[in-house]
């Protein structure tokens, strides 16, 4: 099915990673992003970042790597869940475009506008019609973002039907991360094999040029997380120079009238 392999047979990374060298990676993946907002900032830039995934997969702890050192003001993390009554009544994608970053800014989205082919594709709280509409609708948000000048990054956080089994027992073991168990996700995880085919068509009909796909293999949470920023940086630097900053003469010439402050010629 086009560059796409099924979902389940997506080999997962090998290996494991010393914590010194992992910790020296992930802070040069975090200064980098750091680099990109600020340039952004600068440039009136947006991002609109979403991640996708299994329960257990990690998707939240490659979240808060991703964010970590950002500018809080123009970072919105979205955490996205069932829609309300008022959403209810609107188009599926009305409480994402309520929710697209400004200039400056970047949009981090928990989950997204992929529910309609996926959850509500499965559990059927839309008609075949609707979610099979949804691809072609999705494609062109995805594509008016895009021409807007909205760097769109998915990533789809994967982890094998062993590992998730692993990571749910785990939590129920441990009375302080037992809230994130629910039975709801017993439902879901009853019907992986529903799922995995709603995912593939997902990455089948769209991965496109402008806003393509990239599957997170997380059964090793730190190289997938390293992985996961890794895309992040590569996909918000196309066609980023990113330089120092000039400074305003008018802002040198005050520090210099209130402090004496000069510039330093030799930098």
């Amino acid at each position: 099915m086009g560059k796409w392999p099924a979902l389940d047979k997506i080999e997962m990374i090998e290996g494991t990673i010393e914590h010194h060298a992992y910790e020296k990676q992930l802070k040069k993946l975090q200064d980098r992003l750091l680099d990109l907002q600020v340039h952004h900032l600068r440039t009136g830039g947006r991002a609109v970042i979403g991640f996708d995934g299994w329960d257990a997969a990690g998707k939240g702890g490659l979240i808060e790597r991703a964010i970590f050192g950002l500018e809080p003001r123009s970072t919105h993390v979205w955490r996205i869940g069932a829609p309300s009554k008022e959403e209810l009544a609107q188009h599926y994608l009305w409480r994402f475009w309520k929710r697209l970053p400004p200039r400056a800014n970047w949009a981090v989205f928990d989950r997204t506008w992929y529910g309609r082919v996926l959850v509500e594709r499965v559990e059927g709280f839309c008609t075949k019609a609707e979610w099979k509409r949804a691809y072609r609708e999705i494609n062109e948000f995805e594509r008016q973002l895009a021409d807007d000048g909205v760097r769109v990054v998915k990533l789809l956080v994967h982890v094998s039907a062993e590992e998730q089994k692993k990571r749910m027992l785990a939590r129920l073991d441990d009375p302080s991360k037992r809230y994130k168990v629910g039975l709801e996700d017993f439902r879901n995880i009853g019907k992986r094999k529903q799922y995995v085919e709603a995912y593939d068509d997902m990455l089948e009909y769209t991965d496109t040029e402008h806003a393509p796909w990239y599957v997170i293999a997380s059964d090793n949470k730190k190289q997938a997380r390293l992985a996961g920023l890794k895309v992040l940086v590569k996909e918000l630097s196309r066609g980023v120079n990113v330089t120092e900053q000039t400074l305003d003469p008018e802002v040198a010439d005050a520090a210099s009238k209130m402090w004496g402050w000069k510039a330093d010629e030799k930098k």
